[in-house]
Formats: structure tokens, C-alpha cells, sequence
């Protein structure tokens, strides 16, 4: 049996927001863990946190992510935790604005440290890829339990991944949007016979008027019904929103999650043609794991 550097993490915590958990184990350089292993790893977490996070700190920082049912291209919370908790315990890298990071599906990303001035870290998403779909707002509304009137007409549905592929629905009110909640078996068909990783739904009025837009994230593909803060689906939306003129790149922030919890914070900025999310991450669990 091995031990391993083990936290609990909540990303994008705000507030009185609990954030989305996630569990960083960080290997050492002599220390490895089979795709089997990580896999055992993260069931065993099912119903604990979202994802694991494996972080190999050797030569670079090497992020592989985990849910419980199987790996996951791309996971933004878990990239938010692991390196603002990183970035926050090492004195190098917390004089360092830019940090490279290497993931084991999106390859190459940066990570910019902001912690000094917005206690927050942001991370370049991957650079998007716009997917064609057959589906229309009348295939959503049985998965999502929702009626024709409850799809807005004024926006139109996408299906764009920058980490992973988001399927992004536009909800005709807020009030609808926070009380959406779909039985969980049908909506994991749904996703794994359309090829669809996560469904993004949305409105841009937000109830805190100081945010762009107000967001839900589905994700049963992944061993659990919604996200509650998520960073890959909101740079997909990011995406979406530069695509059709709602937004002009600058730091906005957006509002996650249904009126069962506070709701979390994302942030994004569109800069140097990156598509950058942020947030900042607290700490429950510090201790050790045996494998």
C-alpha cells in the first residue's frame, strides 16, 4: 500500500457558494498510478466529489482527470482547484504570472495567477471546436423535462466543445432555468446517443444583475446529474456568446445553479484570442491517501 498528498477541494466557491468538489492527488516523481488504478481511484469517490484530479509535478505540471464511470477529456474545476491550491503552497509559482500545464486529452494550456490581485486563477481553455447537430429544441424537451414554451425562441441551441462537447440550450425565463430537474437515467441516454458530454441550459438574465448571463450544467455521462460550477461549459458558452454578439470579450462573470444551493461564480475573459475562465478554490481535506 502507497501513500499519496491528498485534498478535497471546492472550485469557484464564492461567498457563502460550497463551489464544485473536487480530489487532487499529487504524485511525486518516483510515484505512478495505472489508468486502472486512477479509474478505481475515482468509483470509489462516486457521490464524494465531481472529479479526481491526478497531478504529477516533474518536469512540468501533467493534469489527468477522472469521474467516477471513466476519464474525462477536460475537467475546469478540477484544473481551478488543483492549481490554485498549487499555486497558493509554492512560493515559485506564486511569484510566476503564467504557469504551462500539460493535460493528458487537451494537451498544452496556461494558467494565470490573479490570486494577488482577485484571489482567483484563470485557465485557458482549450480552443473550441464548432459541432454540427441534427437536433432541435423539440428532441431537449423531453430529456430535459421542459415544454415547447419553456425554449426560448429569441436564442438558438449550439453544440460547441472547448474541453468538452456542450450541447447549450437557451431557457425562455430564469424562474424555469433554477427548477429545471431532469430524471437522471434519461438524460444519460439522451447524452451517450447523441455523442453530448454536457448540456449547458441558459438565460441572460441573471438574477444578480451583476452577472452576464445565469447557467445550469448537466452531466450524467459523468456519474451525476448536474455540475454546479463548471469551466469548460462556460467557456463553450463563452464561445457561444461571442459567436452571437451577446458579449464583447471583457471580464464578465455568470451565475451557476438551480435554487437548490447559493449559486456559484464563473468568471471569463476573452483575451488574446484565448478563452480564459477563473475563480478561486477552498481547501476541506489536506491530508494523506492510501492505495
Amino acid at each position: 500500500m502507497e501513500k499519496f498528498k491528498y485534498q478535497k477541494i471546492d472550485a469557484f466557491t464564492s461567498n457563502q457558494s460550497t463551489g464544485n468538489p473536487a480530489t487532487c492527488i499529487f504524485l511525486t516523481e518516483t510515484q505512478t498510478l495505472s489508468e486502472t488504478a486512477m479509474q478505481d481511484i475515482a468509483r470509489q469517490h462516486k457521490g464524494f466529489v465531481s472529479e479526481v484530479i491526478y497531478c504529477r509535478c516533474h518536469e512540468g505540471i501533467f493534469l489527468t482527470y477522472y469521474s467516477s464511470e471513466c476519464e474525462v477529456n477536460f475537467c475546469g474545476h478540477g484544473t481551478i482547484a488543483c492549481m490554485y491550491s498549487l499555486i497558493r503552497t509554492t512560493e515559485k509559482l506564486l511569484q510566476c504570472k503564467e504557469i504551462p500545464i500539460h493535460t493528458n486529452k487537451k494537451g498544452a494550456l496556461t494558467v494565470y495567477n490573479q490570486i494577488k490581485e482577485q484571489d482567483a486563477v484563470f485557465i485557458s481553455a482549450p480552443k473550441p471546436t464548432y459541432l454540427t447537430t441534427l437536433l432541435n429544441p423539440c428532441d431537449i424537451m423531453e430529456p430535459l423535462d421542459l415544454s415547447k414554451e419553456d425554449i426560448s425562441n429569441e436564442f438558438t441551441m449550439d453544440f460547441i466543445d472547448a474541453g468538452l462537447r456542450t450541447l447549450i440550450v437557451p431557457v425562455s425565463s430564469t424562474e424555469k432555468l433554477v427548477n429545471i430537474f431532469p430524471n437522471e437515467a434519461n438524460l444519460k441516454h439522451f447524452c451517450l446517443q447523441n455523442d453530448i458530454d454536457i448540456i449547458l441550459a441558459f438565460s441572460m438574465d441573471a438574477i444578480d444583475k451583476s452577472h452576464i448571463a445565469h447557467t445550469r450544467v448537466f452531466a450524467p455521462k459523468f456519474g451525476y446529474l448536474e455540475d454546479p460550477a463548471t469551466g469548460s461549459g462556460n467557456s463553450s458558452f463563452g464561445y457561444y456568446m461571442l459567436k452571437h454578439k451577446l458579449w464583447d470579450g471583457s471580464l464578465c462573470s455568470i451565475e451557476q445553479g438551480g435554487n437548490d444551493r447559493i449559486f456559484n461564480v464563473v468568471k471569463l475573459h476573452f483575451h488574446d484570442n484565448n478563452m480564459l475562465f477563473g475563480g478561486k478554490a477552498t481547501t476541506r481535506i489536506d491530508g494523506v491517501y492510501y492505495y
